[in-house]
């Protein structure tokens, strides 16, 4: 299977000159000293904050949910901290595009519980699903898991080529494939096999066309049941997959949880329950880097009023 994105000369085009010379001034950032980087991106996230209202409004809504207990001051606080940490990680995304791959992978760290039990699954030669979640680090996990095993993964192709072509180049550093969404969810589970771990992202709110409501942070939320019905039709496990950057070792940290247990694909219910809960515990180790910004629940079970 092919990896990538081909590069087309068009996009020498003058049209495209300022996005390659962002991309000159990214390459700049990424030899930075991460003090100077993160200061950057604390201020770009103090300006989101302070500015763009409906990011701000989103995260707002999310965490009201997920912390009922906070006061009106300690949101805000949340927060700014959460997208002052979604400002570090869009600057850091220059060391992931930009970093070769012998210096990123020594900056990343693979940690928690079910890293022992992922290598001894693997041992066995059974199928295997990184059920990663949004956290603001996303794409530092396959880099550091890539180091150690053979990934896949799909991913949403973004509007401007040039950034959706380096994006794709910069995964295929450390993934065996990647597949376009639009490609179809069959391709990505015949493609799965052991020694060849698959990444699935699922926590996002698709719609409640293949997914149940379960609670999520004490609320219902549409959860999708597709990994548990890949799990069930390719005896695969599943494993909760947390991406975090730890200020004090200035490394990025994947943090594996243990795997899915049980997790049964002909019980909808049953398993988006064991999935939340397995989530809700990994944000919590580190609540102010998940990526709240997303709305994790703009469907509302028999239309309900909504949440943002």
């Amino acid at each position: 299977m092919s990896c990538g994105v081909p590069f087309r000369k068009g996009w020498l085009h003058p049209r495209y000159w300022l996005t390659w010379l962002g991309l000159g001034f990214g390459f700049v950032l990424a030899w930075l000293p991460v003090p100077v980087r993160h200061a950057l991106g604390k201020g770009l996230g103090f300006l989101v904050f302070r500015y763009n209202r409906k990011r701000k409004s989103v995260v707002l809504a999310n965490l009201r949910i997920a912390f009922p207990g906070l006061s009106h001051a300690e949101l805000e606080k949340r927060a700014l901290h959460t997208l002052q940490w979604y400002g570090r990680a869009m600057v850091d995304y220059c060391v992931l595009f930009f970093l070769p791959k012998r210096l990123l992978q020594q900056r990343i760290q693979i940690e928690g519980e079910g890293k022992t039990q992922l290598d001894q699954v693997i041992a066995a030669g059974n199928n295997v699903i990184i059920l990663l979640m949004h956290s603001a680090w996303l794409d530092f996990a396959p880099a550091g898991l890539g180091a150690f095993y053979s990934l896949y993964g799909s991913y949403k192709p973004v509007k401007n080529p040039v950034i959706n072509w380096l994006m794709a180049k910069s995964r295929c550093r450390h993934v065996a494939s990647v597949i376009s969404r639009e490609a179809g969810m069959m391709k990505l589970v015949r493609s799965l096999k052991p020694g060849k771990l698959l990444i699935f992202l699922p926590d996002e709110d698709l719609g409640s066309e293949h997914a149940v409501f379960a609670p999520f942070f004490g609320v219902q939320k549409a959860t999708l049941n597709t990994p548990a019905r890949i799990a069930r039709l390719k005896a695969a496990e599943c494993f909760p997959c947390f991406t975090w950057y730890d200020e004090a070792k200035k490394q990025y940290c994947v943090r594996l949880g243990a795997a899915l247990s049980p997790f049964p694909g002909n019980n909808p219910l049953k398993a988006a329950n064991v999935l939340n809960h397995a989530l809700e515990q990994l944000i919590l180790y580190e609540p102010d880097q998940y990526m709240w910004l997303l709305k994790y629940y703009k469907t509302r079970p028999d239309g309900g009023d909504g949440v943002y």
